[in-house]
């Protein structure tokens, strides 16, 4: 039996994990989600990456898993506690010596989908954090699931602060642990061609594809079970 750390991307919450924490325990694995103090115009990566290392339970063998933007952290969790793996799930990934926005500026790590109908519809409140309307983010996160889902989770996201996104990455360079990249074939967030180029230079692997949105664990959490299984070390 393995105990996965699931940690959730930009916006989300511990919520978005439930099936997926069911669809392990339904494998015999068990999974706990944390909560990221992602609306918090103070806490970056580090911060984040202190959060996950609390919730490991058995150093030295427990899988992370980071969504989306909590790719930008889980990288740091091998200095603060020993792991059994990392899993980078449709995932930001840092590049040591600069913030995810000079990447933005650099070249296009987001799907097509995304410029052209959601980031013209992002928006920002008084403290400078970026919010999604319901409509724009069940349309970018959950194209595939039933839409009572979709709309259900739209309703459910959260303000998500720069910090993250602005800083230099404090990464100096990727962890020596066994490491694992999950692309969403249909993903209109993060760019399948980017994560493919981006997996092989920075983590030394070959993204491992599934069917569907951004959001398998909402979508289709039995398959993604499958393949986070695979990847025990």
């Amino acid at each position: 039996m393995t105990h996965f750390v699931l940690v959730h991307g930009g916006w989300h919450g511990v919520w978005c994990w439930r099936e997926q924490i069911i669809a392990l325990e339904r494998l015999g694995h068990t999974a706990t989600a944390v909560e990221l103090p992602s609306d918090d115009p103070g806490a970056g990566a580090q911060k984040y990456a202190d959060v996950i290392a609390s919730a490991v339970r058995e150093p030295g063998t427990d899988v992370v898993v980071g969504h989306s933007l909590a790719g930008l952290a889980i990288p740091l969790v091998p200095d603060l506690v020993p792991i059994g793996a990392l899993v980078f799930l449709a995932s930001l990934l840092p590049d040591p010596g600069r913030s995810w926005r000079e990447q933005l500026a650099a070249g296009r790590p987001m799907a097509d989908w995304f410029y052209a109908n959601a980031l013209p519809r992002q928006e920002k409140d008084d403290l400078g954090r970026s919010v999604w309307p319901p409509e724009v983010a069940a349309e970018l996160f959950y194209h595939d699931c039933p839409q009572e889902t979709a709309r259900s989770a739209a309703a459910r996201l959260r303000p998500q602060s720069p910090g993250p996104i602005g800083e230099t990455t404090p990464l100096k360079a990727f962890p020596d642990v066994p490491r694992h990249y999950v692309g969403c074939r249909d993903d209109r967030a993060v760019s399948g061609s980017w994560a493919q180029e981006a997996a092989r230079t920075r983590l030394g692997v070959e993204v491992t594809w599934i069917d569907g949105s951004h959001s398998p664990f909402l979508a289709a959490p039995q398959q993604l079970a499958g393949r986070l299984v695979a990847f025990i070390p």
